[in-house]
């Protein structure tokens, strides 16, 4: 889901000649020329319909080069990834802000390179809505599993729409677990119960239960490579919770992982089509671009990157 990487500290050169070997001299000069083209010019560009602001800023950066971090004086391209601010050449000011529904954990693999993470893009975005950990040191979700989902594909994941339904349904069987006077028994672990009839007294147990809180807060993405998964998806303080799978979106990352489907997609971009789907399928509002920002830094470097390869002759 959300596990692919993206290196925003390359210079544009070492871009390119990852790329193309055969004339990294030309490449260079290419692409140190290259301005940004409209999106009208780029018609199979599938995020040219994004709601963004502007994006000069990044243009400015690009064509000044690295600049200083200004807490570590580390030099980066755009934004320093180890400290989560913009570097000198980037005002902080001329970065959006997105203020998002509910609150992000993302955990990052150790071996997971800073520079390659698009993690960092929703903490630079939604700084007061994002935090990130890097594992092992992660938060106990056990207490407010009820208001706590993970994104990540997988043979028990559910859709967005189905959010609500499956944190009441487990809020449902933790009442009757912990309730002595629950005569039925556990209401997940009762027999011979038609599909319809379950429903039915699931949201009966609801009504009765109003008190107890159900509504999503939190949605949890791993930041790792797809080999790397294992570990934390293992770790038994993410289990017992609701898993989402994002089934129909398609990645735009150029650094598709070979063997894997286009529906695995990299961080930032399954953040921002969770919290699309999520807005339309429990907020229940029309989406009017709210959140598009978050994907500020990512629509620049593919747009950066398509214009290099069609620059050197790849496309």
């Amino acid at each position: 889901c959300c596990l692919f990487q993206l290196t925003m500290s390359i210079n544009s050169s070492t871009l390119l000649n990852e790329e193309n070997s055969q004339g990294p001299k030309r490449n260079t000069e290419c692409l140190e020329s290259l301005e940004l083209q409209t999106p009208s010019s780029f018609q199979d560009n599938p995020l040219q319909q994004l709601q963004l602001a502007s994006q000069e800023v990044l243009e400015k950066a690009k064509k000044s080069g690295r600049s200083k971090c200004p807490r570590c004086s580390s030099s980066r391209m755009f934004y320093c990834y180890t400290c989560f601010v913009p570097v000198e050449t980037v005002p902080t000011k001329e970065i959006p802000t997105v203020k998002l529904p509910l609150k992000i954990d993302i955990i990052k693999h150790p071996n997971e390179t800073d520079g390659k993470s698009t993690a960092v893009h929703a903490k630079l975005l939604a700084p007061d809505d994002v935090t990130i950990y890097k594992y092992p040191c992660i938060p106990e979700y056990e207490e407010k599993r009820h208001e706590i989902a993970l994104v990540f594909p997988g043979p028990n994941s559910v859709s967005v729409k189905d959010i609500a339904f499956h944190l009441q349904k487990s809020t449902k069987k933790d009442v009757c677990d912990n309730d002595d006077d629950c005569s039925r028994g556990p209401f997940l672990k009762q027999a011979k119960i038609e599909p319809k009839e379950e429903e039915k007294n699931l949201n009966e147990c609801i009504s009765s239960n109003r008190g107890e809180g159900t509504t999503l807060k939190k949605i949890i993405f791993i930041d790792s490579t797809w080999n790397q998964t294992n570990k934390i998806i293992s770790d038994e303080r993410l289990q017992g919770l609701l898993q989402i799978e994002l089934k129909t979106r398609k990645t735009c990352f150029w650094r598709h992982q070979k063997g894997k489907p286009d529906t695995y997609l990299s961080t930032i971009e399954a953040i921002y089509y969770f919290l699309v789907d999520y807005h339309q399928e429990i907020l229940k509002e029309n989406y009017k671009g709210q959140y598009d920002n978050l994907l500020f830094f990512f629509s620049f470097m593919y747009t950066l990157i398509k214009n290099a390869k069609c620059c050197a002759g790849k496309e």
